[in-house]
């Protein structure tokens, strides 16, 4: 605790709140928050209190994510083990027979000990629980959901979040093939939920369950290996051949990322990247980082940096989850980062090319706010395309699936071993192609400007402003809507789609669209995992799309 309370004027909390926060201090088994809040009963914090206990976090299908703190509305101990309560209820009375649990987690902070939080409390409801190893990557746990022939898996992260939060991922064997849940699987488990949350955290019945060791990690890595590679079994050159010829910078963000990374390269012939010294260990303090995202600005100054000294051909980078893949390459004197559309459509033309190769049908998915060059690539070598709400628990989902992705820096590149998106993979089927490229003489960039020039609608600006909350969110949303933009950069918006009550075969979703008059397109939507407005514009060019992009930041 510290001897000081923070400034200006203080609520005396109702005598209700107040009780509540002792009730609460009384059953937390952590000392951290039991201590943060005796600091706000004794600087009578009322307006603090309120905002830890005056509602709850929702559980929707991104599960559980929010700050770490005190009381029903942030990440703590309680509400993980109310959150394993209310899954194990769910599987319950799903599951034919005693339902298996994965449950895994990265390296934020509590990450580990929430996770064994969840493994005890949802062995002791009654399933069959295995747990990772801690410190592993998303990918790896959606991975061990259909390797294990699990009912579920639990995935303890926060993803690319601020430091101070920390989230509950669900997924879902059987019919959903290790996919995130959707509704309204999320309202079903959020009402066993609050059943849950009446019986204090140490009354709730633990039970022991089975950690794993290091070899679910080379199960991954070999399955990967599999389905995105080895590049020689196609006649390309050998593992030992010009392997030198290509220099990669990699950096994990503090995350979890490098030793999985280093496992699936190995087992693929490839020899780890030049990686950025300051990022490679965990640390969910993320020092280097004003956010550890790789779409934020100045997150990859570091590994632009190395690559600039190495002369590197190549930069990658994971989130600390390594769920997503940020790719960046030489243009002029420095390095340019992909868009996740760019990215995206080159490895989706990647995947149809592979796919026509070997004479497979199928589909590839994205989502309504990427770039519409797909269907074009997907209709050049005669397979089906599918566009879905934001969201790889909808992407996941697809029949037939080849290749999947989402502007967010999100690609599945191998849906034969898990059904979500998957930066390690990602990064592999990268390195394939650009040691590809380099024997055609040609590079990643130079394929992705190729690229645009043969589909169209590649180039997209996405960006994102935040708001104080979820309410103010709204507000801007609705503001949008009730007072609606008749132009932007000289051009017409022609048409709105408005996803509120559905469009098409898509369900209902908080989404506009702003067609412009020269085919360009403006979309918006609030973040799902975070208090953030986030903008998608579509244009012709580059430059377009930029002054498509000031125009709308202006009106904001």
């Amino acid at each position: 605790m510290t001897d000081e309370c923070s400034p200006g004027a203080k609520i005396a909390p109702s005598s209700d709140l107040l009780g509540r926060v002792r009730a609460w201090i009384a059953a937390d088994p952590d000392r951290v928050t039991r201590d943060e809040l005796k600091e706000l009963i004794a600087c009578n914090d009322g307006l603090a209190m309120a905002e830890r206990f005056d509602g709850a976090l929702k559980f929707g299908t991104a599960g559980l994510r929010g700050a770490l703190g005190a009381g029903p509305n942030r990440m703590n101990r309680v509400v993980v083990a109310q959150a394993s309560a209310g899954l194990a209820a769910y599987l319950l009375t799903t599951a034919a027979s005693r339902p298996r649990v994965v449950v895994g987690c990265d390296a934020r902070t509590n990450s580990s000990v929430f996770a064994d939080d969840a493994a005890a409390v949802l062995a002791g409801a009654g399933c069959e629980v295995i747990a990772l190893p801690p410190e592993l990557p998303t990918p790896v746990l959606a991975f061990a959901v259909r390797h294990l022939e699990a009912d579920a898996g639990v995935m303890v992260t926060a993803s690319h979040n601020p430091a101070g939060d920390n989230g509950y991922k669900v997924y879902l064997g059987g019919e959903s093939e290790g996919a995130q849940i959707v509704a309204p699987i999320d309202t079903d488990i959020e009402e066993r939920i609050r059943d849950a949350s009446a019986t204090p955290f140490d009354q709730m019945p633990r039970g022991e369950f089975t950690r794993l060791g290091r070899e679910i990690v080379a199960a991954y890595a070999v399955a990967t290996a599999a389905a995105v590679g080895p590049r020689w079994a196609t006649g390309a050159p050998t593992p030992v051949e010009n392997e030198e010829s290509l220099r990669v910078v990699y950096t994990p963000l503090h995350g979890v990322g490098l030793t999985t990374l280093h496992a699936v390269l190995s087992a693929s012939g490839y020899a780890l990247p030049d990686v950025v010294a300051e990022q490679a260990a965990p640390d969910s303090g993320f020092p280097t980082v004003a956010y550890p995202n790789p779409e934020e600005a100045g997150a990859l100054d570091l590994a632009f940096a190395l690559a600039g000294h190495e002369r590197a051909d190549l930069i990658l980078a994971n989130d600390p989850d390594a769920d997503r893949l940020a790719v960046a390459v030489p243009e002029g004197s420095s390095y340019r980062m992909l868009t996740g559309d760019e990215l995206g459509v080159l490895l989706g033309w990647w995947a149809a090319q592979r796919a026509a190769a070997a004479g497979r049908s199928g589909c590839l998915a994205t989502t309504v706010v990427s770039a519409p060059a797909l269907e074009n690539i997907a209709e050049r070598f005669g397979l089906q395309c599918q566009r879905t709400l934001s969201g790889f628990k909808w992407i996941g989902r697809v029949p037939e699936l080849i290749y999947g992705y989402e502007e967010a820096l999100g690609y599945l590149v191998n849906p034969e071993t898990l059904r979500d998106k998957d930066g390690i993979s990602a990064a592999l089927a990268v390195l394939e192609l650009a040691h590809e490229l380099r024997g055609q003489g040609s590079s990643i960039g130079d394929k992705v400007a190729e690229l645009a020039a043969e589909f169209g609608g590649v180039y997209g600006i996405s960006f994102s402003v935040r708001e104080p909350s979820a309410d103010e969110l709204r507000a801007r949303m609705n503001a949008l809507r009730e007072h609606p933009v008749t132009s932007l950069a000289g051009r017409e918006i022609a048409r709105v789609d408005d996803y509120r009550d559905g469009l098409g075969d898509l369900p209902p979703t908080n989404l506009l669209a702003w067609h412009l008059t020269d085919g360009a397109r403006v979309m918006i939507r609030p973040s799902g995992t975070e208090p953030k407005l986030k903008f998608y514009v579509h244009a012709n060019t580059r430059d377009e799309a930029a002054t498509i992009s000031d125009a709308v930041k202006q009106l904001l």
